[in-house]
């Protein structure tokens, strides 16, 4: 491995030069080579250094696995003569039997959490009600505009193929240009008064998004506490990951203040600015990742920062005189520079961060993944048809026995095809019996193309991914009824539904717990959402019958849970049994006053693959409150109701 960085990584290292005279949180000196910055940056480093070893003892494997999920194979030198010389002719692969599977998997968990709305609100107290409706409604749009669904999609493959994903949930401001309508006119010193020209369209600066917005975290970069579960970040010390940043983006964050001695990295040299725990992951890691890490930047300046979230002691860190454990955020760019410091001041006081772990064993901080358990069968399975490619291409190149005095051998060695060999003067009239002999080939690779359905079958067995869930039917010699068809996909998809449900525990509670403080405490400009969906009769009966609402920052201002979705999704249950159920319940009085058919209906709908149910509901307009003469008579009778004309005698007229 060259040496691709030339300063020498770790903290110490950086002493700057000139001074940029920034003001640094709590009166501290955090210029680099202060002493202040060097203990700090000690600390953080250290961390990081105990997270990556532990980490980093996973790389080998999981770029096997990366190799598994591709069907490229780097050929050998033997195969690479075969290629240069008929590149036609087929070589070693990678079977992408796994990928398949993953594909599988990743499809159910999908359709199991990325339907909208992604996160589910419920107020706690009847007051909170109206208001986590609005809060879900808010947080839907704000995963719609931020494409949130493929950041989880990316978690749940990570934490399949890796046995861990990460995603971190963080509030996003984009600020831009906006087109407005203006009145156009001028102030007329003739008239003395503004004429109008009409209207015109304008730019003006404004904010383009406000809200959450999920950032992925490659594993080969993540750097959790290495003494806690890998499900349970909140009951770790500390959670950080590295980020492939550059300079200009560094620089355009301290704008915002959020940074500071950005300034100071340009005095790093050429390619300096990476991190240690980088080159880990790049040596071990993915070839993707190598190859980027040894393109020595000449004109960018890509750098490394770790971000790190920390429990500490303000007082023992000399940050401030606190006594008591705070959440902080730490920014250390190239194992060098300390960019920020300061307390997360999150209302929900939790490491900002969730993690997809659906085969965790609640102890290992990497459990093995499921992509992992299946490798030696995808191996095996990548040996067999290798194999019997390689007997094959041997089989149908000729192998012969030739008697040289005979015949002209040179003939022979042509590949044409309807070739003309010609016999040696000496064996003119003697006849060509004698001359070449094929040699019998057997193929004894035949059984391996069979024994790759056992293969396969166990892989299937052994993650879930069966022929009902990948949508392939049973090949059988008998008839597939229809009961053991529902059985065999009930059965596939309980196992699918329980790894959803751990990943909902694990991950999603939280994400939507943190997702929906941030948009509580930070949110700051009203909005309109549209009201369809499964809370569109609530929200009418309060807003009226209109298709979007305003929502201010103060109607959020309510206590609320997170539903917690489990695992299942539409279509899992018997369709048939409930349109029997409700055939039933129609047919009987005393039962339709006990349920609710039109809910029961919408519920088969939905089972049945209708997803907007709603859409198609009349509208039944409001009828005034009719009450019977007789029933007037005897309330007025008895004084619990008054007559119109008394009210007008007593309020001087009705209007």
């Amino acid at each position: 491995m060259p040496n691709i960085i030339d300063q020498n990584m770790g903290p110490g290292n950086f002493s700057a030069s000139a001074d940029h005279a920034y003001v640094y949180p709590e009166g501290q000196n955090l210029r680099p080579g202060s002493k202040e910055h060097q203990d700090l940056l000690t600390k953080i480093y250290n961390r990081a250094r105990e997270s990556s070893n532990k980490m980093s003892e996973r790389f080998p494997v999981w770029k096997k696995i990366d190799r598994n999920l591709t069907a490229f194979v780097t050929t050998d030198e033997a195969e690479r003569l075969v290629k240069e010389k008929d590149d036609r002719k087929p070589v070693s692969i990678v079977v992408p039997y796994s990928f398949a599977t993953l594909e599988t998997l990743l499809t159910y968990m999908s359709a199991a959490f990325l339907d909208s709305p992604i996160f589910r609100y419920e107020g706690v107290s009847p007051e909170d009600v109206i208001g986590a409706m609005m809060m879900e409604k808010v947080v839907d749009l704000q995963m719609m505009k931020s494409k949130a669904g493929l950041n989880l999609h990316t978690s749940y493959r990570d934490g399949y193929a890796y046995g861990l994903g990460i995603v971190a949930p963080k509030w996003d401001v984009t600020y831009g240009k906006k087109v407005q309508i203006q009145e156009d006119g001028f102030l007329s010193a003739v008239l003395k008064k503004f004429v109008g020209l009409g209207p015109k369209k304008v730019n003006v600066d404004a904010v383009l998004y406000e809200g959450n917005r999920l950032q992925n975290i490659d594993p080969y970069l993540y750097l959790p506490d290495p003494n806690v579960p890998v499900d349970s970040p909140q009951k770790g010390e500390y959670v950080g990951w590295i980020e492939e940043t550059n300079y200009m983006r560094l620089m355009e964050m301290e704008k915002t203040g959020s940074l500071f001695n950005v300034k100071y990295l340009k005095e790093l040299q050429a390619n300096a600015g990476r991190s240690l725990f980088n080159k880990q992951a790049a040596d071990s890691g993915r070839n993707d990742r190598l190859t980027s890490y040894m393109q020595g930047a000449v004109e960018t300046r890509p750098i490394d920062v770790i971000w790190m979230y920390i429990n500490l002691i303000p007082k023992e860190w000399k940050l401030g005189s606190g006594e008591y454990p705070e959440k902080w955020l730490f920014a250390m760019a190239a194992d060098k520079v300390i960019l920020g410091a300061a307390p997360m001041n999150l209302n929900h006081n939790m490491f900002p961060v969730g993690v997809c772990a659906p085969d965790s064993d609640g102890y290992s901080t990497s459990p093995v993944s499921r992509m992992e358990i299946v490798y030696g069968l995808q191996e095996h399975l990548d040996w067999l048809f290798s194999s019997h490619m390689t007997n094959v291409r041997k089989a149908i190149n000729d192998m012969l026995v030739v008697d040289p005095s005979l015949i002209n051998i040179n003939d022979l060695k042509d590949p044409a095809p309807g070739k003309l060999l010609r016999m040696r003067r000496a064996a003119w009239g003697r006849g060509v019996e004698n001359a070449v002999k094929q040699l019998s080939v057997v193929d004894v690779t035949r059984g391996h193309m069979q024994d790759t359905a056992i293969i396969t079958d166990l892989m299937q067995k052994c993650t879930g991914s069966v022929d009902a869930i990948m949508g392939f039917q049973r090949h059988s010699s008998e008839r597939v009824s229809a009961t053991e068809s529902k059985q065999t996909r009930g059965g596939a998809l309980s196992r699918l539904q329980k790894a959803a449900r751990i990943v909902s525990l694990q991950m999603m509670q939280d994400l939507g717990y943190m997702i929906g403080s941030h948009t509580q405490q930070l949110m700051s400009n009203e909005l309109f959402v549209n009201i369809s969906g499964r809370w569109m009769e609530d929200l009418k009966k309060e807003y009226g019958d209109v298709s979007r609402m305003k929502v201010s920052p103060m109607d959020l201002a309510i206590d609320f849970d997170v539903y917690n979705k489990d695992g299942s999704i539409q279509g899992t249950e018997d369709g048939d049994l409930w349109i029997q159920l409700y055939q039933i319940i129609g047919s009987n009085p005393l039962l339709q006053q006990q349920f609710d058919t039109a809910k029961i209906f919408v519920h088969i709908a939905r089972q049945l693959g209708a997803k907007d149910v709603q859409d198609f509901v009349k509208k039944i307009p409001q009828q005034a409150n009719v009450v019977p003469d007789a029933t007037v008579e005897k309330e007025v009778q008895a004084g619990n109701m008054i007559p119109a004309e008394a009210i007008a005698q007593i309020g001087g007229g009705v209007e």
